[in-house]
């Protein structure tokens, strides 16, 4: 099932909240959806309706200058390299020259920067969690008497070296899947 629609259809679509919710349910369950003759606002309408309606990242992919506002409103802009100038380059959050690297930045470099970011995540509440409950240690054994256990300079040492450098190296040699598999395979996302 395909869902093909108009500026002047998406515009009333869009006026009703009913209808826009039942425009996005049909746009779930349909394979394709196109939508010809939009404004600029129209499009940057659909991708905040799809954000509103759902619990998932949006991505946009624009490649002139009526596809600026759409880019700016999708969590994730992907602007091409064309023949209509460079501003959707400029606003968005990753360029690409050509569609046929747009499968390579979703399913193997989107795969690895999701990983590598939760696992960022982790490391770095748990850091925190180390040098929090040595000043708590040091409170209690010392009587609550406010003397620091560390100098002022040691917390943001630590910080530095220990946030910085081992995510560094971890994340630069961190593959779990190599780009052929996740390509093939995606169900490894």
């Amino acid at each position: 099932m395909s869902l093909v629609i108009d500026g002047i259809t998406l515009n009333h679509v869009l006026s009703d909240e009913v209808l826009a919710t039942l425009f996005i349910k049909l746009g779930w369950k349909a394979n394709s959806v196109v939508i010809c003759r939009s404004s600029p606002k129209q499009k940057a309408d659909i991708v905040a309706l799809a954000k509103k309606n759902g619990p998932w990242i949006t991505m946009a992919i624009g490649d002139g200058a009526n596809d600026v506002p759409m880019l700016m409103e999708a969590h994730i802009g992907v602007g091409m390299r064309g023949h209509e100038g460079t501003q959707a380059e400029r606003a968005a959050d990753y360029t690409i020259g050509k569609f046929k690297y747009l499968r390579v930045l979703t399913l193997h470099h989107g795969r690895l920067a999701y990983r590598r970011i939760s696992l960022f995540i982790c490391y770095y509440f748990y850091k925190n969690v180390i040098l929090v409950f040595c000043e708590l240690y040091f409170a209690f054994v010392n009587g609550y008497s406010g003397q620091n256990f560390f100098g002022d300079w040691l917390p943001t040492l630590y910080n530095a070296v220990w946030t910085s450098w081992p995510c560094m190296f971890t994340f630069i040699f961190d593959q779990d899947v190599d780009r052929e598999m996740g390509l093939k395979n995606p169900i490894f996302f």
